[in-house]
C-alpha cells in the first residue's frame, strides 16, 4: 500500500512536470490544477502546492513568486527519461505542437517562433559565439537571430541555471508553421546527419524516424559526436544535422513561394527542395510528394561541442516572440 502510494505520488509530479514542459510561461497552481484534468489527474490547488514543493525540493521546478513555477533543466531531464517508455513518438508531437503554435508572418516580420535552447558556460560563450559565426557566414544554419537570457531567466520551457547564459536559435520546425498556416500540411519524417562535399548536399548518413523516438535526434547526433559541422563550414565538406519533410506535389508552387518570403523576413534553413515524387539525397519520396531538406537549427551549437566547449541542447524548447530576436553579429 506504501509503495501504490509514492507511485501515485511520482505520477502527479510527473504530470506536473509535463504541463510546466509545454508553457512557454511560468504556471500557478490554478493553472495547473486545471490542465492536469486532462491526464485524467485531478487535484485541488492546495494538492498541487504539496507536490510542487516536493519538485522544488529535487530541484526540478523553480518558484517564481506570484507568476508561478517554472521547469529547470534538471526537471526537463527527469521528464524526458520518465516518459521515454511510454513517448515513442514524444518528438513527432512536439514538432506538430511547435508548428501549431507557431504565428510568425514573414510579410509582418512578426510573431512566435519556435526555438532550440542552449545552455552555456559564461567564461566560454564568447568562443562559443565565434564558432558558431564560422557556421552562420556559411549559411549552414535556419537563421541568424537569436535571443540570450540570464541566470534564473527562461527560454521557452528551460531556466537558465546559474554560471550559465542561455541562447535559443530558431527551430527549423518555424518552417512548419509558416507552412501550415499557409494550408500546406509538412509532414516531419526524421532527423538525421547529411554528408556534403564540395559544397552539396550528398546523403544521409545516419537517421532518427520522429515517430520512433522521445528524444531530438540533433541532440543525440551531437552528443554521440557524429557532426564536422565546423569542417564543413571551412572547407564545404562534412557532416552536418539537417531533417527530411514531405509535402503534397500540388502545394510545391505555394511552398515555394513562403519559403522566399521567409527567407526575405531572414529565415533560411531549406536546403534542398525536390520534385515530384523524387528522390532527394538518395531517400525516397512517396508517390505524388515532394521531399523537403531543412538544416537543422542546432548546427551553430554542433560546431561549438566540435571546439571542444560544453554545452546543453534541448531542442523544440518552446517559443519567442520574433520582436526578441536579435542578430548573433551583434553579440
Amino acid at each position: 500500500m506504501i509503495h501504490a502510494n509514492q507511485s501515485d505520488a511520482e505520477r502527479k509530479i510527473i504530470s506536473i512536470l509535463r504541463v510546466l514542459s509545454e508553457s512557454s510561461q511560468p504556471l500557478g497552481s490554478i493553472t495547473i490544477a486545471r490542465e492536469l484534468e486532462r491526464y485524467g489527474i485531478h487535484l485541488s490547488e492546495r494538492g498541487v502546492r504539496y507536490h510542487l514543493k516536493i519538485a522544488d525540493e529535487r530541484g526540478h521546478t523553480q518558484s517564481l513568486g506570484r507568476d508561478g513555477r517554472m521547469l529547470t533543466p534538471q526537471g526537463l531531464e527527469e521528464l524526458k527519461l520518465a516518459l521515454a517508455p511510454e513517448q515513442v513518438g514524444f518528438t513527432l508531437q512536439k514538432l506538430e505542437l511547435l508548428a501549431f503554435q507557431t504565428t510568425f508572418d514573414p510579410a509582418k516580420q512578426s510573431g512566435q517562433l519556435p526555438i532550440n535552447t542552449s545552455l552555456i558556460d559564461k567564461e566560454r560563450f564568447s568562443e562559443a559565439l565565434a564558432a558558431m559565426k564560422d557556421v552562420i557566414a556559411a549559411g549552414l544554419c535556419v537563421c541568424e537571430l537569436v535571443v540570450t537570457a540570464s541566470e534564473g531567466e527562461k527560454l521557452g520551457s528551460v531556466v537558465v541555471p546559474s554560471g550559465k547564459i542561455g541562447l535559443a536559435t530558431v527551430c527549423s520546425v518555424a518552417i512548419n508553421g509558416v507552412l501550415l498556416k499557409a494550408g500546406i500540411p509538412v509532414v516531419s519524417q526524421f532527423g538525421g546527419v547529411l554528408e556534403v562535399k564540395n559544397s552539396k548536399p550528398e546523403r544521409f548518413i545516419a537517421v532518427i524516424n520522429y515517430a520512433g523516438t522521445s528524444i531530438d535526434p540533433s541532440e543525440q547526433y551531437i552528443h554521440a559526436g557524429m557532426t564536422s559541422v565546423g569542417e564543413t563550414a571551412r572547407t564545404g565538406s562534412g557532416r552536418i544535422l539537417a531533417n527530411l519533410r514531405e509535402m503534397p506535389a500540388p502545394a510545391r508552387s505555394l511552398a515555394v513561394e513562403k519559403i522566399a518570403a521567409l527567407k526575405e523576413a531572414g529565415i533560411g534553413g531549406v536546403y534542398v527542395l525536390g520534385n515530384t515524387s523524387e528522390p532527394i539525397c538518395q531517400v525516397s519520396v512517396g508517390m505524388n510528394r515532394v521531399g523537403m531538406i531543412l538544416l537543422g537549427g542546432l548546427n551553430p551549437l554542433a560546431a561549438a561541442v566540435e571546439a571542444g566547449i560544453e554545452i546543453e541542447n534541448i531542442g523544440e524548447s518552446g517559443i519567442v516572440d520574433f520582436e526578441q530576436l536579435v542578430s548573433i553579429q551583434d553579440l
